[in-house]
């Protein structure tokens, strides 16, 4: 089991995460964050979307809003 966790600590480490240790290397702030900027545009643009899904729904009125639409209520 040792060989197995230390097979997965090799592969994190060394495979995975090896992009994101050369942009700490890069010592340029800029640089180093547009990973962080670019993954801020992608979760906003999914809450727009969303949020735009919701709106579709509500304008609509598909969604029931008694008080006894579910059974534990």
């Amino acid at each position: 089991m040792n060989t197995l966790f230390r097979g997965i600590e090799d592969l994190f480490v060394n495979v995975l995460f090896a992009p994101l240790d050369a942009l700490r290397a890069m010592e340029s702030w800029w640089a180093a964050n547009t990973l962080n900027w670019i993954f801020m545009i992608i979760c906003f643009a999914a809450f727009v979307y969303w949020m735009m899904e919701l709106k579709k729904y509500n304008d609509r009125g598909e969604e029931n809003k008694d008080i006894t639409a579910h059974d534990y209520l």
